[in-house]
């Protein structure tokens, strides 16, 4: 067998990986990391282990357009629908700011204009994998700083389009109109070719797809979504566009079709291996001798990665009139190099708009950067000062506060609600139901505006601060409830308000059972934990529809309950209907209709002894259109009745024929007669 030429490259950086992510999982930093330090340790900067450092650079690139196939493939409408100001203003305010203020700095230090544009583009964009890897950890992703970084960075994915065309122009421009003609030109250029693919596209794709999944094949179905992401990536490669744009219009079009979730689910294991092999690339690239030779210029270029970029996206948050809290906390999670950054800086060697000095530079500083983002955004919750220095201009740019309801009235024996999502909105439902007046501050400053319309008590304030648990009168309050999707916030403001109103009750909700100790040693009088609600309604549910006994069940949700946490209320189960009850599948039910020649007319079943003589038994009586349920056994019958039977095929035939004497069907049951599952709304009715 021929040998592969970089197997022991590949070998090397797969075992490494393992180890080294292993060890950095201890230090609870995310897998990221540790695949950059391996990149940085194993290149040719390092230790020099990987040779053939092209062919790894190969299977990065095609990493790259993997990790853009499946942008595109997450790219919906109706996703984007809930974050649509976040994605459009903020993700707008964030990469304007950040690409002019960084071509205005890069212009004045005597830099040509192409080069402070291509600096611009590659400030604008941050980590992707990094940042949401780790928000998804500390399951911040609805906070609200957790909101506003996904929309941008979701806004930052789509503006690598662009830029990706964008950038090889640059080199062929002069500064001033040429490069502004350059960037419109490809813009344009960019647009036509969109519509014209995802025009085209959306015409073949769902047949040839549908043609596909017809096989019942997986490696079928894989080989032609792989051909669907090399195939337009490799057209728009023809029309002198980027690899890139090609993998991200093709997964775009797929997502717009039903076979979008199964295509993600497909390519995501091998988008993993190929992005993985992009970070160690990436990490190779991190020079150790550039930092010792340079190392000005690396922290000049560091501290814009981590302060100015930092400071220029908080400003774009405050801008979005989120309070100072918010904009802190997503200043810090946006503040880092991007992973298409370095796309956009090898295009920008190979156009001469940057050289390889000050590219090695500024990519030393991105990965120095992208390694320290995990302990930064850790650390940035329990770091105040940063919030106070940005409270005057938050106040100066926020939307209508919590001082509103201190300077027009005042208000006491109220519920102060924290959070308006779907837990305050049933809160605030019930309150105002039971006439108990409330508060509800929320940080969504849209959210607060149209909520005020509809004439709720609704203030836009931050509760991890005195002044606004002051002004909503905290202290004459009867309760505090906190249904916020930030936990560090959570235990900020129970902090604040043990502080502010000692002996006002709080009530919180968490996550996980294993917070309810740490929560309520820091002050919280009631703390709700979704798993073990989500887990017992689970029980009750599927012991239910398992048509496992009451009793039984019941008895299972107080032990459930015994071993978390009790609840306020008995448990409620639905009554089962017939049809989950499969032993019950060999019953019949028939109907039988009284006739005034009929032996039974005057007669009770007890007198008939229809059940002891035929084991079926009459559950309901029809008469004169009224329903009797489980009629007197001597309860005489008349002409007219309809009688309700339930029991064995054979039982209810003897029953009919008991009841009807001779005028009953002697040819056996009829064909549609039901069983008891089917009278029970499914197939079958009940026949006269």
């Amino acid at each position: 067998m021929a040998h592969i030429p970089f197997l022991n490259e590949l070998a090397l950086i797969a075992g490494l990986g393992v180890v080294m992510t292993l060890l950095l999982a201890r230090l609870k930093l995310p897998t990221v990391a540790g695949l950059l330090l391996v990149g940085a340790l194993i290149g040719p900067a390092g230790l020099g282990f990987v040779r053939q450092e092209g062919s790894i650079e190969v299977l990065a690139e095609i990493g790259v357009v993997l990790l853009l196939f499946t942008i595109g493939l997450e790219f919906s409408l109706e996703r984007l629908r809930h974050i649509f100001r976040q994605v459009l203003l903020g993700g707008l305010a964030q990469v304007v700011l950040t690409a002019v203020g960084t071509a205005a700095v890069s212009s004045a230090m005597g830099r040509p204009l192409a080069q402070g544009v291509l600096f611009g583009f590659i400030f604008a964009l941050s980590s992707t994998a990094i940042v949401l890897r780790f928000l998804a950890d500390r399951r911040e992703l609805d906070a609200p700083h957790g909101r506003f970084i996904v929309g941008t960075l979701i806004f930052q994915d789509l503006c690598v389009v662009p830029m990706v065309l964008i950038v090889p122009l640059l080199g062929r421009a002069a500064v001033g109109g040429p490069v502004v003609w350059a960037i419109g030109s490809a813009l344009l250029k960019a647009s036509g070719v969109v519509v014209a693919t995802i025009a085209i596209a959306r015409l073949l794709v769902p047949r040839v797809l549908g043609w596909v999944d017809a096989s019942r094949s997986r490696e079928i179905f894989l080989l032609a979504v792989l051909a669907l992401c090399i195939g337009t990536a490799w057209l728009t490669s023809l029309a002198g566009l980027s690899l890139a744009l090609g993998a991200f219009l093709g997964g775009m079009v797929i997502s717009d079709t039903e076979y979008g979730h199964r295509a993600m689910s497909e390519m995501l294991p091998l988008r993993d291996a190929f992005v993985s092999l992009f970070f160690v690339s990436l990490g190779m690239l991190f020079d150790a001798r550039v930092v010792w030779q340079h190392p000005l210029s690396v922290a000049v270029l560091l501290a814009g990665f981590l302060f100015g970029k930092g400071l220029l996206a908080t400003l774009a948050v405050l801008l979005m009139r989120f309070p100072a809290r918010v904009a802190w906390l997503a200043g810090v999670g946006l503040a880092q190099f991007g992973e298409f950054g370095f796309v956009l800086a090898k295009l920008g060697e190979a156009a001469n708009v940057l050289d390889v000095e000050t590219s090695r530079q500024l990519l030393a500083a991105g990965v120095i950067s992208m390694f320290l983002t995990p302990a930064l955004v850790g650390i940035a919750p329990h770091v105040s000062a940063g919030e106070r220095l940005l409270a005057p201009l938050s106040r100066l740019l926020g939307a209508r506060s919590i001082h509103e309801a201190d300077s027009r009235h005042s208000i006491s024996d109220h519920v102060v609600v924290v959070g308006y999502g779907v837990a305050g909105r049933l809160v605030v439902q019930a309150l105002s139901q039971a006439q108990v007046p409330y508060v509800v501050l929320e940080l969504n400053a849209e959210v607060v505006r149209q909520s005020r319309r509809s004439g709720l008590s609704i203030y836009y304030a931050d509760a991890t601060s005195p002044e606004a648990l002051g002004h909503a009168h905290l202290p004459a309050a009867k309760a505090l409830v906190l249904l916020m999707n930030d936990p560090a916030a959570t235990k900020r403001v129970i902090d604040v308000a043990r502080r502010v109103a000692p002996h006002v009750p709080v009530m919180t909700r968490a996550r996980y059972l294993g917070e309810r100790d740490y929560l309520q040693r820091i002050g919280a009088d009631e703390v709700i934990a979704e798993e073990v609600e989500g887990g017992v309604e689970m029980v009750a549910r599927l012991l239910r529809r398992l048509t496992v006994p009451r009793n039984v069940i019941l008895r299972s949700l107080r032990e459930a309950r015994d071993q978390t946490q009790q609840s306020a209320r008995a448990a409620t189960l639905p009554c089962p209907t017939l049809a989950q009850h499969a032993r019950l599948a060999n019953l019949k039910i028939e109907s039988v209709q009284i006739e005034t020649t009929s032996p039974s007319v005057g007669m009770s079943a007890a007198a008939l002894k229809l059940r002891s003589a035929t084991s079926a038994l009459i559950v309901a009586l029809e008469r004169e259109g009224v329903v009797i349920e489980a009629p007197s056994p001597h309860e005489s019958l008349r002409s007219g009745d309809v009688v309700y039977l339930v029991g064995s095929k054979q039982a209810t035939r003897r029953a009919t024929s008991l009841l009807l004497g001779a005028q009953a069907d002697s040819g056996g049951e009829s064909a549609d007669s039901p069983t008891l599952l089917q009278a029970d709304g499914h197939d079958g009715k009940p026949t006269r």
